[in-house]
């Protein structure tokens, strides 16, 4: 495996972990067609456990099969593919080595209505098992579940990166705490991004943010601060992450159209992101029309577009 010189200089801002993450976060980084650029794509197919089989797969009847998210993540040039137990284990020993997996750790379901919360669903054992480079989490700050879910990561992601296993942290913000405006407001969108990185998170999904400001303190904090486009939001965003010393993904979230998705990627591209993280985007769409949409994605993060 071959290190680019954008990829060195990503590794060096993550002193003090061990040679066996950042080889993995090395893999990650260097695979697929963004491959060495410092950007990611990464296939997440965690939704049939967290929104219900039908809900995620019926679009596109194929899709139930555990293996066609491997090899659509494979053929398409993802950087990684991320999933929970089930659909990794389902097919781990045909796809060996083909691309880096991310186990997700921990998960929820639509059926539990109470406290946003998830159950740890995996194990760092689980991981090494199925040759992961990586566990993935998710936190929810504003959930009154929020602090156990914190402990649930630190040791966690001290047992992972004991093992040199890249730790991925899904910070999401709702709850209690937040109205429905607030879980994508930009300065709460920030704060998710920032607890991430304290948490220990090497690369941190969040979602892309709107110009509501949700706090009451950060009114004032944030006045002046041009927020008017999505492209400034994430350099907000970037700027929490340790001042862009962090991997920092972006979700695709629900179904869009295709041209509304693109068009929003090169804001994420210009806004310094380093990738997107997107699933249902992809996935509930026919295979050929998916892997063209991927690929257009990744031109666009290596400025091709």
């Amino acid at each position: 495996m071959k290190i680019s010189k954008k990829v060195r200089e990503i590794l060096s801002y993550y002193e003090g972990e061990n040679s066996g993450v950042k080889t993995n976060m090395a893999r990650i980084l260097s695979h697929g067609r963004t491959g060495g650029t410092g950007k990611l794509v990464i296939l997440p197919v965690d939704q049939g456990l967290e929104h219900g089989p039908d809900a995620s797969f019926a679009a596109n009847p194929a899709s139930y099969d555990p293996e066609y998210h491997y090899k659509l993540a494979v053929d398409s040039g993802c950087s990684a593919y991320a999933s929970v137990y089930g659909f990794l284990a389902a097919c781990s020993d045909s796809y060996a080595g083909s691309i880096p997996t991310i186990l997700k750790v921990n998960s929820s379901n639509l059926i539990n209505k109470g406290v946003p919360d998830q159950a740890v669903t995996g194990t760092v054992k689980d991981a090494l098992q199925l040759g992961c480079s990586a566990i993935g989490f998710t936190v929810y700050p504003g959930s009154s579940q929020s602090y156990a879910m914190y402990e649930e990561i630190a040791a966690m992601s001290k047992e992972a990166k004991s093992h040199g296993l890249a730790v991925v942290i899904w910070s999401y913000p709702r709850g209690e705490g937040l109205s429905k405006a607030g879980e994508t407001a930009v300065d709460v969108c920030a704060y998710a991004a920032h607890i991430a990185a304290n948490l220990g998170a090497n690369i941190i999904k969040v979602k892309p943010p709107t110009a509501h400001i949700e706090l009451e303190k950060n009114q004032k904090a944030l006045a002046g601060k041009d927020l008017s486009t999505l492209t400034k939001r994430i350099e907000h965003i970037v700027q929490a992450c340790f001042n862009g010393r962090r991997v920092v993904v972006f979700s695709g979230g629900e179904s869009k159209d295709k041209q509304g998705l693109l068009n929003e990627i090169k804001e994420l591209r210009d806004g310094g992101a380093n990738g997107s993280i997107i699933g249902r985007n992809t996935f509930q769409r026919p295979r050929e029309e998916a892997i063209q949409l991927l690929s257009d994605i990744m031109d666009i993060y290596c400025e091709k577009k």
